[in-house]
């Protein structure tokens, strides 16, 4: 069993869950609710993993809060 971490966002225009795993290229997609985001990426990861594990482009490290005064 393998994690992937996963960036999740709510885009403005369609309303609608966006998610993808940094640097794994292809590792994307956009659901009505966080529970079908869930699905489909577990969905996508596991087809994009059929070819071998992936060399990822990048590695998440987390978030930062940047306060401008």
């Amino acid at each position: 069993m393998k994690t992937y971490i996963a960036v999740v966002e709510k885009c403005p225009d369609t309303n609608l869950y966006v998610g993808y795993v940094p640097g794994f290229s292809g590792a994307h997609t956009q659901a009505e609710t966080l529970d079908e985001l869930q699905l489909n990426l577990r969905e996508v990861i596991a087809m994009l993993l059929e070819d071998g594990e992936p060399t990822l482009e990048a590695q998440f490290v987390g978030t930062q809060a940047v306060v401008i005064e």
